[in-house]
């Protein structure tokens, strides 16, 4: 009988919208607009705990909207001018309030359940092999967020049968989630408001570093504090007396005294390194982290034959190791280098999607010219340090001319970037052999020290090493 009735609910009433607003609302995102959401290692089908992030991060747009729907949901009887009938009707209030708060969390599971469902089947399809089980509790929240946002604005609304509380409740949401947004200027993502104030919004920071996760600590506060609303919308919808409507604020006063007791007061304690995906693993001299693991065998190969080359050219200076740059950076900090390690980064434009030589080249490319900073979508990264790497692979391999290591662009920085590296390139070739290899340490060592100035003029013998 229930199940006839449950379904009825689904097929006749408003309680398939909130699901349906965040499949479609989701996807809609993710495949009209190309983001960067679909860019670098943190990508939302690159890894499963970045995807599990990404879904959870549109919970910013979705979540009000998911509150007002309930609450145009729980107005129904109002509207319909039955209050008065129902209630004396023998069912109890809390059997009523049940049918539709079920059937609007059905549909919730269900529609971000899709969601993660599209993205988890891109993942297991993609180039990586990692399947941890943390993204897990990311997504399960999200859940709960959907399904108790929807349950209060529905009990909200039967507490206060106005057409402007749907409204009104939505304007509420989207301020609280714009103040309480984390936002990641910094090392770990970071609100303006208190830590464990920023923390009581379910959604999450942009992902930018695939080593990132959020700790146990917030998993359970924020489930406590999401209970607490559920078990509120659930008394307010099934309240029949204004004593126990007052009564039922007491569960999400609970939870936020619970939440704030156990939340962490720090955001580096709230988003913290995934040590298992950022163990090394490794192959003779070359090392990824775990997470990029199925990148290995390639990486290995091709980094043994980049290593040849480099002691060909550089001798005792040589690096001896290849590694994966696990080391968390704020956008725009200088990166850690060593001049034995060839550092790499798989969101840097070179490495992105290089196989076979174009690797190879890439490897060379991080041993004599590396990056201070990133080069790549992420951090915006210009064209001059790809066109500097450019001639010192093609000066070390016996490029008969400059060999853009990926593809140039058109606008017209690129165009006088690359420009000057030809110019650059021709006077470095017209020297002696001896005078070449000496500007290309010179080029490595201010690479290596992130000196100040144009490498170009060096390479082309009219600036002092």
């Amino acid at each position: 009988m229930y199940g006839r009735v449950l379904r009825t609910e689904l097929r006749r009433s408003a309680a398939p919208w909130p699901g349906a607003v965040v499949l479609v609302g989701s996807l809609a995102v993710f495949f009209l607009i190309d983001g960067i959401w679909w860019k670098g290692t943190a990508g939302w089908t690159a890894q499963w705990t970045s995807m599990a992030m990404w879904t959870r991060y549109l919970l910013g747009f979705w979540l009000p909207l998911v509150v007002g729907i309930g609450a145009v949901y729980g107005l129904r009887e109002s509207r319909s001018r039955m209050t008065e009938l129902l209630v004396t009707t023998p069912l109890p209030a809390w059997r009523r309030a049940a049918l539709p708060a079920g059937a609007t969390a059905l549909a919730l599971a269900a529609g971000f359940g899709l969601l993660v469902l599209a993205g988890g089947v891109q993942v297991a399809l993609g180039r990586t092999d990692y399947a941890p089980s943390g993204w897990l509790p990311i997504s399960l929240v999200a859940v709960l967020a959907l399904v108790a946002g929807a349950v209060f604005g529905m009990g909200v609304a039967r507490a206060l049968p106005h057409v402007l509380t749907p409204p009104a409740l939505v304007v509420t949401f989207v301020l609280l989630v714009g103040l309480l947004r984390p936002r990641t200027e910094g090392l770990v993502p970071s609100g303006s408001a208190p830590n464990r104030l920023v923390l009581l919004s379910p959604v999450v920071a942009e992902p930018r570093e695939m080593l990132l996760t959020l700790s146990g600590a917030v998993h359970l506060g924020q489930t406590l504090w999401l209970l607490g609303l559920l078990a509120t919308g659930v008394a307010l919808l099934s309240a029949v007396t204004r004593r126990a409507r007052l009564l039922a604020v007491l569960p999400v006063l609970s939870g936020a005294v619970l939440a704030l007791l156990v939340l962490p007061a720090e955001p580096r304690d709230s988003y913290v390194v995934d040590t298992a995906a950022a163990a090394p693993v490794c192959d003779g001299p070359v090392c990824v982290t775990r997470a990029n693991r199925a990148r290995l065998d390639e990486l290995a190969a091709r980094g043994t034959e980049a290593l040849s080359v480099l002691r060909g050219v550089l001798g005792d200076r040589a690096p001896h190791t290849v590694r994966e740059d696990s080391r968390l950076r704020a956008l725009g900090d200088v990166r850690e280098l060593s001049e034995d390690v060839v550092l790499v980064d798989f969101d840097e434009r070179v490495f992105a999607d290089a196989k076979g030589e174009a690797l190879t080249r890439a490897l060379i490319s991080q041993g004599l010219a590396p990056s201070c900073r990133g080069n790549n979508d992420r951090e915006g990264g210009g064209g001059g340090d790809v066109a500097l790497q450019s001639i010192a692979v093609s000066w070390a391999l016996h490029d008969p001319q400059l060999r853009p290591l990926i593809e140039k662009g058109t606008d017209a920085y690129a165009q006088k970037t690359w420009a000057d590296a030809d110019a650059a390139w021709q006077k470095l070739m017209a020297v002696s052999p001896e005078e070449q290899r000496s500007r290309i340490i010179g080029l490595r060592a201010g690479a290596f020290s992130c000196a100040p100035g144009d490498p170009l003029l060096l390479l082309a013998g009219e600036a002092s090493r």
